[in-house]
């Protein structure tokens, strides 16, 4: 792959502490390592996974900007000035997996294409596709929807509107949850969806502890719950 100065390339990140090379291919590694000015989410993290990408630094004299979703268009430009301006090439990094889908990344790439910065999407790992992939459920409908409502009311509610739709349009569902909260999730899945919907748990994605399995809700309240705690998840439904 030629790199062209001047472009926004959207740097993919490890999904876990696993090796790099397993999940982020050696010429994205090799493109990282040439950029000297990054957008990420926090700073700290972000160096941490450039030393793991093994970039040659020095890491201490890299251009590292945080992106958050308050700034505006000026701060947005701002962001990608040594494009525009100086024709460097930029990365944009999240905090894990692939940049700008389920995360505030995507405003700056937005912001790229109004200002006539190319952007270019790298290879690597999204826990939103591995788990669909992995899940057996419906891949040719599908919808992503981040977080779901905290308040029990609004959740249980929330998750029968996500069941009709699923089942009025063969739809996969998928969501997260933070991870200290995802065993509370689980639980109100079982409470709330309908015996024969299809429930696919997808945690540690990438990493050795990797673990997916596809169940009906009925079939998964007459086992033992697994161990979900802590542990980053991706949960999906398909209605009957």
């Amino acid at each position: 792959m030629t790199e062209v100065p001047g472009q926004l390339y959207l740097i993919p990140v490890s999904l876990g502490e696993a090796p790099c090379a397993a999940t982020i291919p050696e010429d994205i590694r090799r493109i990282a390592g040439s950029i000297t000015d990054f957008v990420v989410e926090n700073a700290k993290t972000a160096r941490h996974e450039l030393k793991r990408l093994g970039h040659p630094g020095p890491l201490r004299d890299l251009r590292i900007e945080t992106l958050d979703d308050s700034l505006d268009d000026a701060a947005l430009d701002a962001l990608l000035a040594p494009a525009i301006a100086a024709g460097r090439n930029i990365g944009l990094m999240s905090e894990a997996g692939c940049p700008a889908v389920a995360d505030p990344g995507s405003r700056l790439v937005a912001r790229a294409h109004l200002r006539g910065v190319p952007v270019r999407p790298l290879v690597g790992p999204s826990s939103i596709l591995l788990g669909l992939m992995g899940s057996g459920l419906n891949g040719q409908s599908f919808a992503f929807h981040g977080y779901l409502p905290v308040e029990e009311p609004a959740l249980m509610r929330r998750l029968r509107e996500l069941e009709s739709d699923s089942r009025a349009h063969r739809r996969t569902q998928l969501f997260i949850e933070t991870p200290y909260r995802n065993e509370r999730l689980f639980r109100a899945l079982l409470a709330t969806c309908q015996g024969s919907t299809q429930l696919c748990l997808a945690k540690n994605l990438t990493t050795p502890d990797e673990w997916i399995q596809t169940r009906t809700i009925a079939a998964w309240r007459g086992r033992e719950l697994p161990s979900l705690a802590k542990q980053p998840t991706m949960f999906l439904i398909l209605a009957g």
